[in-house]
């Protein structure tokens, strides 16, 4: 490979980072995104996705609540000597932590085990010592979030994002004295000066919401940006400042007036769609200068707010990956980064593992995971200690985060591309394709398939399902073009799909898919299912509404006969099988022909075809169901079958069809556990093409958004390299004839072992709802047996060495 190289950099405590602009070019990272880190100060190691911190009142002591898929704890840090002084694991966590103004407690919200613990601080290590119960009900969602405790009046405020409430609880007693109804989920709390006043950012409703404490009512809603989060009081309380992640944005609200007087745009240009991802505040000593975590821009943007209505942007300090949290100590900005740094990567990997990090499965009768290693588990945080940067430092750092950035307001209008190449380089522009067809499958590397081919980048030890298994997706790589180099956006599906279809996945859906996936408890909230974890501006197809572009979905985003969002109401197939492990892929196959057939006949074939084939996920081992070759034969077979009809159609030569896996999951792959397979066929792709250009997600949707004539939808697809390159300017003939398979497609699973006691305990209703390293682990044994070991995925950095691809370069 001549484009990327892989770099690998173990991080200890408290390592030193990058400052000057030499340094910072020189250990630049590039993420599988496209987007790169130059993270400045020091480094100290944090736990799975820390969300919040929390500072004593002397300043000596800082706590972070960790909360993510694998093992969540909460740390203690000495602040002086910036090292962890301690740690203890919380089964169930999220985001609300404070300590007591006498710093002998904690307080932290245990999230969906519905109650408030308290935990005493004796020589500087954690105790449990109280617990809050907020409901007895096990089923029951409530969900603690942000709490406040007031001491003097020995009363607890917390919110929660489930049942949507304000819980008053008294301290003394444990009594839930009132329950409050919030129109929906609360994310943060801050009670004033005074005590009187309770604001309560309303993550889910847009506003900030006031509770008045002695009245024990909620005031006039206080409407700001979307998706408001963190929240931060001034000392003399006169003005709230409100991070809005959807916006980019922090309102800032005159309290005396209850209105929002300002508003900062937190992201690196004006009028920047969403992708900042606005989700923390702090204020320097003096509480002139403001610093916002904009999670998605891997920076801190960094204001003057002397003058409140005169602010003013000063610049940007580059931290680590998707910034979640900010405070300030004396001159020193503490930073949470939620993924920490991607060069993290696994060392033991491709090898077998044996590591608290790992997952190592008992042999014998009885399977057991005895540790964890899986994609979600495997971005661990770091807290970035950074000194207070001067007027020339943070002109320096300012630099440094712009180069970082792919994206800039001119891509939004222009793209990458070559002169008469099908994919137009200016947004409007004409092209040949009037047809564009996106399928989506479920959770495969791109060695588990197409690691078997010597002309691309693959391992062939990690291939699971290779030619044999899939044959007309072999076909489809060497026939047309082979992306080797092609990397999802998101880590499972429940990010996944929204990634694949808005270019983006919310702070909500971020922050709260992890607690589900580690078994936590909390809802799958992707695909349209719950308002909040929406984008903004919603999905590709809210986007066609928009632009005049005519489109119809067939499974993705719709289930049961029933859209998940308004945009498909009546531009939906309704006979279409969504996501059901019961129903063959060849069928739906057959279901998408006839309606496609239909609409060919009085020309009302849409401009774009969004496409569900999901069998790939395969049901393991579980007894009497198709065995997972089956599957994956039956879902190759259906693309194969998709394809061939597609180019014997009328439309084929201004056609275009984009075929993607919605995440990669914990499928080994030797690159990147991000890397993926992606397919592109039609009339004007090039024939036995190889392109090693680095694609993501968000390329196909940006090429696809090209082709209709439609902008981005967000920084992610106007800053992703467009997939010009498979293009040619000449149609070929159609000669695509799928391959049959040589498997039987109602093979059943008979086997009686450990891997089909374990298949059979999983919920296999919807997609990812088993617990997904176990699952892969189980395939790789099923498959390779016993004796192979599993391999770990690989966590990796990369470093594009040559951009620049000629159009006809075709070679290794």
């Amino acid at each position: 490979m001549k484009y990327i190289i892989l770099l690998y950099i173990t991080f200890f405590c408290c390592k030193a980072q990058a400052q000057t602009a030499a340094d910072l070019k020189a250990s630049r990272i590039t993420l599988p995104n496209g987007w790169s880190l130059t993270p400045v100060g020091t480094s100290l190691p944090l736990g799975d996705l820390p969300l919040n911190m929390a500072v004593s009142k002397s300043g000596k002591l800082m706590a972070v609540t960790n909360n993510g898929q694998s093992t969540q704890t909460i740390q203690l840090i000495a602040v002086q000597q910036q090292k962890v002084i301690d740690e203890i694991v919380i089964p169930k966590s999220w985001y609300g932590l404070q300590f007591a103004q006498n710093e002998q407690s904690l307080y932290v919200s245990a999230g969906n085990d519905n109650r408030i613990l308290k935990y005493a601080i004796v020589q500087n290590k954690l105790q449990l010592a109280d617990s809050f119960l907020l409901s007895n009900n096990k089923k029951e969602l409530v969900s603690p979030a942000g709490l406040v405790v007031d001491e003097k009046s020995e009363t607890m405020y917390v919110v929660t994002k489930e049942d949507n409430s304000l819980y008053i609880i008294n301290i003394a007693t444990k009594q839930i004295i009132k329950k409050v109804s919030l129109p929906a989920e609360a994310y943060a709390c801050v009670l004033n000066k005074q005590r009187t006043i309770l604001y309560i950012s309303c993550w889910g409703c847009d506003k900030v919401l006031p509770f008045d404490v002695q009245q024990q009512t909620l005031l006039s809603p206080i409407p700001v940006g979307d998706n408001p989060n963190e929240m931060l009081l001034s000392k003399n309380g006169k003005w709230l400042y409100v991070a809005n992640a959807n916006d980019n944005s922090v309102s800032i609200i005159n309290t005396q007036q209850q209105k929002v007087v300002e508003v900062l745009n937190a992201a690196l240009y004006p009028n920047a769609p969403s992708g900042s991802t606005t989700n923390g505040v702090a204020l320097s000593a003096d509480e002139k200068t403001l610093y916002i975590a904009n999670a998605d821009n891997n920076c801190l943007a960094v204001f003057d707010v002397t003058t409140i209505g005169k602010s003013f942007s000063k610049g940007f300090i580059p931290v680590g990956w998707y910034p979640t949290n900010v405070k300030v100590i004396g001159k020193k900005i503490w930073v949470t980064n939620g993924k920490g740094l991607s060069s993290s990567a696994n060392p033991y990997g491709p090898s077998p593992i044996r590591s608290r990090e790992a997952v190592i499965y008992q042999q014998g009768d009885t399977a057991k995971p005895i540790g964890v290693q899986y994609i979600a588990g495997l971005f661990k945080g770091t807290m970035s200690i950074i000194n207070t940067p001067n007027a020339a430092q943070l002109a320096t750092y300012s630099k440094a985060v712009y180069e970082n950035t792919p994206y800039s307001k001119a891509k939004e209008t222009n793209a990458d591309g070559m002169f008469g190449n099908p994919i137009p380089t200016k947004v409007g522009a004409a092209s040949p394709i009037k047809y564009v067809f996106y399928v989506i499958k479920e959770n495969r590397t791109y060695d588990q398939i197409l690691g078997d081919l010597k002309q691309g980048n693959g391992d062939s030890s990690l291939v699971l399902f290779g030619e044999k298994y899939t044959p007309n997706q072999h076909q489809l790589a060497t026939s047309f073009v082979l992306l080797d180099n092609f990397y999802v956006d998101a880590e499972v599906s429940a990010d996944g799909h929204n990634w694949s279809m808005g270019a983006y996945a919310t702070d909500y859906l971020e922050k709260t898919w992890p607690t589900n996936y580690g078994g936590r408890g909390g809802r799958y909230d992707a695909e349209g299912n719950r308002s909040v974890a929406n984008n903004k501006a919603g999905f590709i197809w809210d986007h066609c509404k928009r632009n005049n572009v005519t489109y119809r979905t067939y499974g993705e985003f719709a289930d049961n006969g029933k859209a998940n969002i308004p945009a498909l109401q009546f531009n939906m197939c309704a006979q279409y099988e969504g996501y059901n492990m019961n129903v063959k892929d060849t069928t739906r196959f057959a279901q998408w022909k006839h309606d496609f057939d239909s609409l060919l006949a009085i020309n009302k074939v849409p401009q774009l075809s969004t496409v569900r084939f999901g069998n790939d996920h395969t049901e393991g081992l579980r007894k009497g169901k198709p065995s997972p070759f089956a599957h994956i034969a039956d879902n190759d077979y259906a693309v194969g079958l998709f394809i061939e009809y597609l180019s014997k159609s009328p439309i084929w030569n201004e056609t275009a069809v984009f075929i993607v896996e919605d995440d990669a999951q914990n499928g080994a792959d030797h690159v990147d556990a991000h890397r993926s397979t992606a397919y592109v066929a039609g009339g004007l792709v090039k024939r036995n093409f190889v392109d090693h250009t680095m694609y993501s997600t968000s390329s196909v949707l940006r090429t696809i958004e090209l082709i209709t004539g439609m902008p981005p939808m967000t920084q992610y697809d106007a800053a992703a390299m467009p997939m010009w390159r498979c293009f040619q300017a000449t149609t070929t003939p159609a000669n695509f004839t799928a391959i049959t398979p040589n498997i039987d497609l109602n093979q059943k699973n008979t086997v009686l072992n450990q891997w089909q006691r374990l298949s059979d305990s999983y919920n296999f209703a919807k997609e990812d709802a088993v617990p997904d390293l176990e699952f892969n682990q189980l395939l790789w044994y099923a498959i390779k047996g016993d004796a192979v070991p599993f391999p770990g995925p690989k966590r990796a950095a990369f470093i594009k060495m040559n951009p620049k691809q000629d159009d006809d370069d075709d070679d290794d």
